[in-house]
């Protein structure tokens, strides 16, 4: 499992959101946010950006270049 995935799955989990309710917000499946959350798949730049002002956070610390 990639930064992206961990950091990916920790924030969700967190905030207290489910798959389904972040990919209506991102207007994508549950599988893929599912994908994306194992390591399986990476977003593409939109949606990281998109995935990183829902929870309020950067876009390095999603990746893994930030501890904050």
């Amino acid at each position: 499992m990639n930064k992206f995935s961990e950091n990916l799955k920790y924030v969700r989990a967190e905030s207290g959101m489910t798959r389904m309710e972040l990919a209506k917000k991102l207007n994508v499946s549950v599988r893929l946010v599912a994908y994306w959350e194992s390591g399986q798949r990476e977003c593409n730049f939109d949606m990281l950006i998109a995935i990183a002002d829902i929870f309020s956070i950067s876009v390095d610390w999603l990746l893994g270049r930030t501890d904050y």
